[in-house]
């Protein structure tokens, strides 16, 4: 177990018989496992046009249900670490962070996404930074990356500001609605990983 304060994003694991719960704290956020009661909120924030616009994998409308079921899935099989992004203060839902793990390349890649009442506040660049000091300090990882639309230059800015490098463009590499889209590519290793890089 890791004690959790401060700025210095830490962990504590405690194990119920379904699940493991990892939290991370941060100077304004808390990380943690998204538990059941979060489904509400939850749908609320992610059943938004702009926030599945820009990912692949969440629809919209975002079907009713859907919520209950995708956290019931978060248990101790999963080699994926998956965050519910909250307000310290205020224990308010923002977002989801996390990270996708594949032990055998010992790499992880790194998602997130914040709902629309809470963008422009850095909450996104603050939680992927706790996260991937994260993979680095307590998981086995020699890699993590990130992908995202090219469309999507606020996701880019915050790749930027937490230290991960530019690694190329894929061009009209997946189809979003339709839509051909090319992705950005970025990615840091475990020798080039810098603590104070990933303190935001």
């Amino acid at each position: 177990m890791w004690p959790a304060s401060g700025k210095s994003p830490s962990a504590c694991a405690t194990s119920s018989p379904r699940k493991i719960c990892w939290m991370l704290t941060t100077e304004r956020l808390l990380l943690r496992g998204f538990m059941t009661s979060d489904a509400p909120e939850l749908q609320r924030l992610i059943n938004s046009r702009d926030v599945a616009l820009n990912t692949l994998r969440i629809p919209f409308p975002y079907p009713d249900g859907e919520a209950e079921r995708w956290i019931s899935t978060h248990d101790e099989t999963s080699t994926d670490r998956v965050f519910a992004v909250t307000l310290r203060e205020k224990n308010s839902l923002v977002g989801c962070v996390g990270l996708h793990v594949k032990p055998e390349h010992d790499h992880a890649e790194l998602g997130y996404w914040i709902g629309v009442p809470y963008w422009g506040h850095g909450y996104a660049t603050e939680a992927a930074a706790a996260v991937v000091r994260f993979g680095f300090e307590t998981l086995p990882l020699n890699r993590i990356f990130a992908m995202h639309f090219a469309r999507n230059a606020a996701s880019g800015r915050v790749l930027q500001k937490i230290g991960m490098r530019h690694e190329g463009k894929l061009r009209r590499h997946l189809k979003k609605w339709d839509e051909y889209v090319d992705l950005e590519c970025y990615g840091v290793l475990r020798g080039e990983f810098d603590a104070s890089s990933f303190s935001v």
